[in-house]
């Protein structure tokens, strides 16, 4: 069964979250993320505003990379990479779920 969404990632999917926002609620520097995007290790929403927005999935992959870092002093890549491997296996587990299969 998937999720439900929640009133707060209902408005984040609709407008997103700022630099500065995403910043706030991931205490990370304002040129932490912006190192990240440059290098390709995050990605803002496809928008036609020259503000970058961030979704819901944003700050969760910001959240997962900042305690990788963090925690097992792993580099930028290696904590994106990371990051990536942790959100392929809950696509996964969601649709095992869906499946029935879980």
């Amino acid at each position: 069964m998937q999720q439900p969404m929640t009133l707060i990632d209902a408005v984040i999917e609709d407008s997103g979250l700022t630099l500065e926002q995403l910043s706030t609620l991931c205490s990370v520097e304002l040129d932490w993320l912006i190192h990240h995007v440059n290098e390709g290790l995050l990605e803002p929403m496809p928008s036609s505003e020259n503000e970058w927005r961030f979704s819901s999935t944003s700050l969760m992959r910001v959240r997962r990379i900042v305690m990788l870092e963090r925690d097992f002093e792993a580099v930028p890549e290696l904590a994106a990479l990371v990051a990536d491997m942790q959100e392929e296996l809950d696509a996964l587990r969601r649709r095992l779920r869906r499946a029935g299969l879980d």
